[in-house]
């Protein structure tokens, strides 16, 4: 339970809060005050403290690219906000997903491609694209592609131990990536996703820690 009475306001009333999606990308950083913050947690969706115009504004209010709050944790000083969010379309002002946008990170753009997938599994069809025909045939079907994959992944790993040579490295990370492509799909047909697989990887270590 988010308490506010933690949190430590600086001379001016305000706390910087990092806003993160879900899957780890990076939107934005704004600050709120003890006000913005209290909307937040009222409405819902991420409300800030606008420094240049000395007001509250909720993010998305004019543009509708809001910020449902799902999660708010606070620094190990108190002085910090990690804030996670559910975006509603893109949060930089210059029309980017995030205001440090660049070449995505790794957790992120798999959070994209989660979110295609389920797409692509929603029009489902045996007449469509390729994960479309996956999802199509169902569980054994894709379970049989992971199957594969991970067979693939052994022989370019074996290959590499004995000829490292930047070929076989390139197709080990090639069937790699399509083992982990299929994965993905696997676990969204059952309404899971590799959040969902690293939450259980970190509660392990948790507990044995």
């Amino acid at each position: 339970m988010f308490d506010l009475d933690q949190v430590k306001f600086d001379e001016k009333g305000l706390v910087p809060g990092i806003v993160q999606t879900p899957g780890g990308e990076v939107r934005m950083l704004a600050y709120l005050n003890r006000e913005s913050l209290q909307r937040t947690l009222e409405s819902g969706f991420v409300t800030f403290w606008s420094r240049s115009r000395q007001a509250l504004w909720r993010k998305g209010e004019t543009s509708g690219n809001r910020l449902k709050c799902l999660e708010i944790r606070i620094d190990c000083d108190g002085d910090a906000l990690l804030i996670l969010a559910e975006p509603e379309g893109p949060t930089c002002h210059t029309g980017a997903d995030s205001c440090f946008e660049g070449d995505a990170l790794p957790q992120p753009w798999l959070e994209r491609l989660e979110d295609l997938l389920r797409q692509r599994k929603a029009t489902a069809s045996v007449d469509g694209s390729y994960t479309q025909k996956l999802f199509a045939r169902g569980v054994d079907r894709i379970g049989k592609k992971v199957v594969e994959e991970a067979g693939e992944v052994v022989i370019g790993a074996k290959n590499v131990a004995s000829d490292p040579s930047e070929f076989n490295r390139t197709e080990f990370l090639g069937e790699a990536a399509d083992l982990l492509f299929h994965l993905q799909m696997l676990l969204i047909s059952q309404g899971y996703s590799l959040q969902d697989a690293a939450r259980v990887l970190r509660e392990r270590h948790r507990q044995r820690a």
